[in-house]
């Protein structure tokens, strides 16, 4: 019993990484609002986004583009997260998404 509250207690502070794929490939990265770098920076050659324990958010932004954003909590292993932000450009036809 002793054993397996060990290993629930170990279990409860998981920390990991995300390597991170984006298109564009220069577009900023922030953690919880601050900014980390650019998103070729944690393609996983070598190092992905390093994440502490509890949940996170992640935003991927660049001038032109519509940000993504989304809320990730690590689980111990390397998870891949591929972004493809869209123009924020005119769409074809003169409207906006």
């Amino acid at each position: 019993m002793a054993r397996a509250r060990e290993l629930m207690a170990g279990a409860q502070g998981t920390s990991g990484d995300v390597v991170l794929r984006c298109e564009p490939d220069d577009a900023e990265v922030y953690l919880d609002g601050v900014l980390q770098g650019a998103c070729s920076d944690y393609a996983g050659n070598p190092r992905g986004l390093t994440l502490g324990t509890g949940l996170h958010q992640i935003e991927v932004k660049k001038q032109g583009y519509w940000p993504y954003t989304t809320y990730y909590e690590p689980s111990g292993a390397r998870a891949r997260l591929t972004i493809q932000l869209r123009s924020s450009e005119s769409a074809p036809g003169g409207s906006t998404p």
